[in-house]
């Protein structure tokens, strides 16, 4: 049956607002606000006698809309749970001037900086003021990227206020302190209030976190399964093993997904040998003697089917890229070559290097073929060198090593200049996997052999700052060659590569290098003088939270 609210929603459509005059419109005191209006001026269906309908169909929607915001009648107070107040916090709050900065921030002025200033009180041992907890959670609402930084700057209050707002529950699932241990929020509690209890259980006793969920998991909405199932992620271990195996038969996708993605990063499993069986079926090693030296190369047979085992393993029958161009420009990849793909990201590492007898540094540098007297793979142009066998290698390595978070392999990757340029964004994500002193030569290296100012750009985006020594000079270089280019482009598309340069450049250079810039003389532009105002910006943000 339609409410009364529908009808005036329905009934609105096209008419003009006027105003409005005395309202003489009451509810019945026994009206729950679904019925509809009754007037005191008679007339009938709520209508005065001879009042224009348009005019007293919008008086009486005014004064719908005005007691439905204060006329709710107050429960008793066993309808209503009472909330626990906020856990003490244990971290000061930021100076007020990092305060204001903040708010700042939050209103939109320089918003790409509000990473940053999290990450720098976090450092510093600070958290953010309560007054703008709620504009920063609602922030990490819309940018996932967000959250990790909020989870360490928000205090134990931002935790607090996340398990009483769905929209903010994202929170909870970051982990931290979430200071409820009593066993009837598992039994009783919202689901935001569930994932935090059993995060934190799986911190202090992961064994039983996982006896707790096998308890009510067919119980469970399938949402839900999957959000408790990835709280294993803490405290990952082979004891987990046997309830993540029956999870690669959950009837729900997701849950088969989260169950598949931890156990490909827990070492020894099953599972890392079905996928290690799988790879050796398709990446196969030869080796012949001739001259008195070993020769040894990779020769690669794609997969033929997807089968159901692949299916429960978590491989999916369209892999992620199939069907575009990787990265946007190039060929398109294959269904098999990402099955390829999909089966050596998930692949212990150790497969090969165990397989070969060598360091992954010499692994990545053999070279790669298909089988003899194939057709149809991607060929180029007669006599080229096809090299799609080792791009789909090299791609599924890369995947291995972010996914087990590797730095051996991830110098060996960024050292060996196999991987295409296509994949700048996954490279960039390799030096963030180095040790801190390795990762701006290393970044540096990398942006140089990219080349293509495009892909430079995505590589950046993606590399931490601030960038202070190699790379810091490398993109002064970068600058001062796309102001050049401006300069002898006036008229043209002038700014075209500046412009975002100058951007990146803003908010990861250190802020100590501005006078470096103001010494090169780079052009009086709207792109340069951004630049300079942002590392402005940033220098005494970072003062105010000293």
């Amino acid at each position: 049956m339609s409410t009364w609210a529908e009808h005036v929603s329905t009934a609105l459509l096209g008419t003009r607002r006027r105003p409005v005059p005395a309202l003489a419109v009451r509810l019945a005191p026994e009206d729950d606000g679904e019925s509809a209006p009754r007037s005191s001026h008679g007339g009938t269906g709520g209508i005065p006698a001879g009042a224009d309908p348009a005019g007293a169909l919008l008086e009486q929607a005014a004064v719908l809309t005005v007691q439905r915001r204060a006329g709710r009648r107050a429960g008793s107070a066993a309808e209503h749970a009472v909330i626990a107040p906020a856990p003490a916090e244990t971290l000061p709050v930021v100076p007020p001037a990092a305060a204001r900065r903040l708010a700042q921030i939050l209103a939109g002025d320089r918003l790409p900086l509000l990473p940053q200033w999290l990450q720098a009180a976090a450092e510093r041992g600070f958290r953010v003021p309560p007054a703008l907890l709620p504009d920063l959670l609602e922030r990490g609402r819309a940018d996932r990227s967000l959250r990790p930084a909020i989870m360490r700057a928000a205090g134990r209050r931002g935790v607090w206020l996340a398990l009483h707002n769905t929209d903010w529950a994202y929170l909870v699932n970051e982990g931290g302190d979430l200071g409820d241990d009593d066993p009837r929020v598992w039994r009783t509690g919202t689901r935001s209030r569930r994932i935090a209890y059993l995060t934190r259980l799986r911190g202090r006793d992961p064994g039983a976190a996982r006896r707790a969920l096998a308890d009510s998991w067919r119980s469970e909405p399938a949402p839900d399964r999957a959000a408790f199932l990835a709280t294993f992620a803490r405290g990952l271990s082979p004891d987990d093993e046997e309830f993540l195996e029956k999870a690669l038969d959950d009837r729900a996708k997701d849950v088969r997904q989260v169950a598949a993605d931890l156990l490909a990063e827990l070492p020894g499993s099953a599972y890392g040998r079905r996928m290690a069986e799988r790879a050796k079926s398709c990446v196969r090693v030869e080796e012949h003697v001739a001259e008195g030296r070993r020769h040894v190369r990779i020769v690669v047979e794609l997969p033929h089917a997807h089968d159901e085992g692949m299916a429960r393993d978590g491989i999916p029958f369209h892999p992620a890229g199939s069907f575009a161009p990787a990265g946007g420009s190039g060929a398109p990849v294959g269904t098999r070559a990402g099955w390829l793909r999909e089966i050596l990201a998930r692949t212990p590492l150790e497969t090969w290097t165990d397989l070969l007898g060598m360091p992954a540094c010499e692994v990545v540098r053999l070279p790669v073929t298909g089988p003899e007297a194939k057709t149809g793979r991607r060929r180029g142009k007669a006599g080229a060198k096809d090299d799609s066998w080792a791009r789909d290698v090299h791609i599924g390595w890369v995947r291995a090593a972010l996914r087990l978070r590797d730095a051996q392999w991830a110098r060996a990757l960024l050292a060996d200049g196999a991987v295409p340029a296509e994949e700048a964004a996954a490279l960039a994500d390799l030096v963030g996997l180095l040790p801190a002193g390795e990762r701006e030569p290393m970044a540096a290296a990398l942006i140089r052999r990219l080349g293509d100012a495009s892909w430079a750009l995505t590589a950046l985006e993606r590399i931490p700052g601030p960038w202070a020594g190699e790379l810091a000079d490398l993109v002064i270089e970068l600058l001062v060659a796309a102001a050049q280019e401006e300069e002898r482009r006036r008229g043209g598309r002038a700014g075209h590569r500046l412009a975002p340069l100058c951007k990146l450049a803003g908010t990861h250079l250190a802020p100590e290098v501005a006078p470096r810039l103001a010494a090169l003389g780079l052009p009086d532009s709207w792109p340069v003088q951004e630049l300079i105002d942002s590392l402005r910006f940033r220098h005494q943000m970072l003062r105010e939270l000293a």
